[in-house]
């Protein structure tokens, strides 16, 4: 007679998590710093989108004009979103489709907000920003090299060999711990942050409190764009950036004043942006609290050092000076606010990302034709290094 009496045990049924399996393959073009621009139809509306992919983002958001140009109208609410720019109150739209080659996802609430300032800045229309709310569903494989994203279904999935595994905290945002490095080394949390178009931000606080920068580091003028608008920030160079096992030397970083508190410090020191991580293919696998990057043909590029002093943006089909910094080489040269740039090194086709690339060559001389005030005039100064002293 059985020890455990004559009722049969009833094994408790294992559940065996299925394989993760490829849902579509979409291709991607990048910006300067490596920003991620994919498209997509949103609901029953026949026209391709435009969308930034953020992991940044807490959310998934619809630029405002667009919203207007396709008729939609959003449900205003009282919730606020924060960006480095400001604090806005925005309204919602409810229970949207989205749809990818090969792939439809529902039951999407987008918030709406200006992103008109992105489609300056890039010189490509920003439609919207996919965040958090669509990445936690799936698990995300991107390629730099072939240019295309992976969108795979949740479940068993074996990381490729020869890479590396973060464990960052996530809440709605990948919050990743790694060392920096100059005039000591500090380790801290960042933000993960593709939809970031420079190497490393750190906000005022945290370099204040940390004493990470050497005393002899040059401070550079810069202004920056973000969610809510413009800012002022100081760019320099720092020795040392380690993620995981991968080191990288003298690192351009900007610091600014985090007044609206996006990174909650002390709980974030900054962030890391895609001119750092565009270097590694990457998976993203919200579910398991994993992000896996793997270097690519991408990870020994050199960084951008240079600083003409000049922001370009696109204004309605124009190229247009935004901010000149106070004793930039663009300043010395005579270059305004306002100015419509003709063509840069004899390039005339005005293309805003083709501009900037040629802007940033350190140490090399640039010949811009502007327009000012229905005058044609031609500057010339050469673009500085932020490596120097």
């Amino acid at each position: 007679m059985s020890l455990l009496g004559d009722n049969p045990i009833n094994a408790q049924e294992e559940f065996i998590e299925p394989p993760s399996q490829r849902l579509a393959s979409i291709p991607f073009i990048q910006l300067t710093g490596g920003i991620i621009i994919i498209q997509a139809r949103l609901s029953n509306i026949p026209d391709t989108l435009n969308f930034v992919l953020d992991t940044g983002s807490s959310g998934i958001s619809l630029d405002s004009t667009t919203a207007a140009e396709l008729n939609l109208r959003p449900t205003p609410t009282d919730r606020t979103i924060r960006g480095i720019g400001g604090v806005r109150t925005v309204p919602f739209l409810y229970n949207q489709k989205l749809h990818f080659p090969g792939l439809t996802v529902d039951s999407l609430n987008f918030h709406v907000n200006d992103y008109s300032i992105l489609t300056a800045v890039y010189g490509e229309r920003i439609d919207g920003i996919i965040g958090y709310s669509l990445i936690n569903r799936y698990i995300i494989k991107i390629n730099y090299d072939s240019l295309k994203i992976d969108i795979c279904s949740k479940g068993i999935i074996r990381y490729p060999r020869g890479g590396y595994l973060l464990k960052p905290n996530i809440g709605t945002l990948p919050a990743q711990t790694l060392r920096v490095k100059d005039n000591i080394a500090i380790t801290a949390r960042f933000l993960y942050d593709i939809g970031a178009g420079v190497c490393f931000m750190f906000s005022k606080d945290f370099i204040s409190d940390s004493s990470l920068l050497s005393k002899k580091r040059k401070l550079w003028t810069k202004e920056g764009e973000g969610v809510g608008g413009k800012i002022d920030m100081l760019g320099t160079v720092i020795k040392e950036v380690k993620l995981g096992p991968y080191k990288f030397r003298s690192v351009p970083v900007y610091i600014f004043d985090d007044v609206y508190n996006v990174t909650s410090y002390p709980y974030l020191g900054g962030l890391i942006g895609n001119d750092i991580l565009r270097r590694f293919n990457v998976i993203i696998n919200y579910d398991k609290r994993d992000i896996y990057i793997t270097p690519n043909s991408h990870f020994a590029e050199p960084f951008d050092y240079s600083y003409p002093g000049i922001e370009l943006y696109m204004i309605n089909g124009k190229i247009i000076i935004g901010d000149v910094a106070v004793g930039s080489p663009a300043e010395k040269a005579g270059l305004l606010e306002g100015d419509e740039v003709i063509s840069v090194n004899k390039n005339f086709t005005q293309n805003l990302n083709t501009y900037k690339i040629i802007l940033q060559v350190p140490n090399e001389r640039v010949h811009l034709i502007i327009r000012r005030a229905n005058e044609l005039k031609e500057v010339d100064f050469k673009v500085k290094s932020m490596l120097s002293r």
